[in-house]
């Protein structure tokens, strides 16, 4: 081979050549100069390893073998480097191996300026072959680096979310490897998913993480539930107006003051969840309507209740029924005012008033008894809770 005496020539120097190239890369590529990232021993290793492989190329006529490529690139990533910082160092040294090249052969007489120029397109070739290696191999280990942190990730929100944390350096240790304050206020979120698996708040923690709010995630089949700090100014405020923006059904809990106290926290935001009105998008904060969430913890409690209150309005046809539902409904959200309630539902005060006599003919039960108007309006809420579905 034309380049072999070359070769051999700088293989003899193999130890001292790799030292240089290190110190040339670490000179040239800022991301290198760092001792803590990358030792410089290591990054001395790479640098003999594949430049011996290039020689080997040139002297013994070596197949190319990308192993000592697809090492750097495995090493790079697990260290931290990004991609395009490795790939710059490794077109440094490959342009400092081929100077000494050039330069050796300038004692070598029997190769000619022509052959040199014609050995250059090998060794870019080759460049490009290992440059190939180390990119496969950065990507697919930093792929894998990527999956194992999301996997600890998930655990570790799982662990929160179950109790199984309980140790108070155990929480502080948990709450900084997931980026979160050791100190509350927290509030769990839960999301209906449309699909088992799908991801309904797609980009959560990234939209939260730049309004400064700290979250950590985890998907379940038919949910992705969250924790998130609310140590920001108005960071519930904050919080709801991000969930709205992903249009999904969201339930969100009450502030809570300990990681300790998470679990109970994702019982109230799916409680939350499940008092969610309609089937449309939405947040629902657990104490926005304490009393539909009561009506969605006890599902089976609530059903007796309307059977109890409400069974004679309900055996009623559909569209009578429904009238009286509706007004029974806007009657509340006014306050008891007729007036209101006849202007929500664009109907005459005595029309209103003519339907609410009619529910307490029909239910037993005056609307000018607190007692009875408090029965009336939990049979109510059960019966509109999406969790009596």
């Amino acid at each position: 081979m034309v380049l072999s005496g070359v070769a051999s020539a700088l293989h003899a120097r193999l130890p001292e050549l790799g030292e240089r190239i290190a110190e040339r890369i670490r000179a040239d590529v800022e991301a290198y100069q760092d001792e803590s990232l990358i030792p410089f021993e290591s990054l001395r290793r790479s640098c003999t390893a594949n430049a011996d492989l290039v020689l080997g190329h040139f002297h013994r006529q070596d197949a190319a073998d990308p192993s000592p490529a697809r090492e750097t690139g495995r090493v790079r990533a697990e260290q931290g480097m990004p991609l395009a910082d490795t790939l710059h160092a490794y077109r440094i040294g490959f342009e400092l191996l081929w100077s000494e090249i050039v330069e050796e052969a300038r004692t070598h007489p029997e190769v000619s300026d022509a052959q040199l120029v014609s050995q250059s397109a090998d060794i870019w070739a080759l460049f490009g072959l290992y440059a190939e290696a180390v990119a496969a191999a950065h990507r697919e280990t930093s792929a894998e680096l990527t999956l194992q942190r999301e996997a600890r990730r998930s655990a570790l929100v799982e662990a929160l979310f179950t109790g199984v944390i309980a140790d108070r350096t155990t929480l502080w240790e948990a709450a900084r490897e997931l980026g979160l304050p050791e100190h509350g206020p927290y509030a769990v979120a839960v999301a209906a998913a449309t699909a088992p698996g799908a991801e309904p708040l797609t980009g959560i923690e990234t939209a939260l993480r730049q309004s400064q709010l700290a979250s950590a995630w985890r998907l379940l089949p038919d949910q992705q539930i969250g924790v998130v700090a609310l140590t920001a100014p108005n960071a519930e405020q904050t919080c709801v107006r991000v969930l709205r923006r992903a249009r999904a059904r969201v339930g969100l809990s009450p502030g809570v003051a300990s990681l300790r106290d998470v679990p109970q926290a994702l019982r109230f935001a799916r409680l939350a969840l499940a008092g969610l009105p309609g089937t449309g998008p939405g947040v629902a904060r657990f104490d926005d309507n304490p009393l539909a969430m009561l009506v969605a913890a006890a599902p089976a409690e609530a059903a007796h209740l309307v059977e109890t209150v409400l069974r004679p309005v309900l055996d009623l046809p559909a569209a009578e029924r429904a009238r009286l539902l509706q007004t029974l409904e806007h009657w509340f959200a006014a306050a008891g005012s007729a007036a209101d309630a006849a202007g929500s539902l664009f109907v005459h005060p005595n029309t209103v008033r003519y339907r609410l006599r009619r529910v307490e003919e029909l239910t037993g039960r005056s609307l000018t008894d607190p007692r009875a108007v408090a029965d009336l309006g939990a049979a109510l809420a059960a019966v509109r809770s999406p969790a009596m579905g």
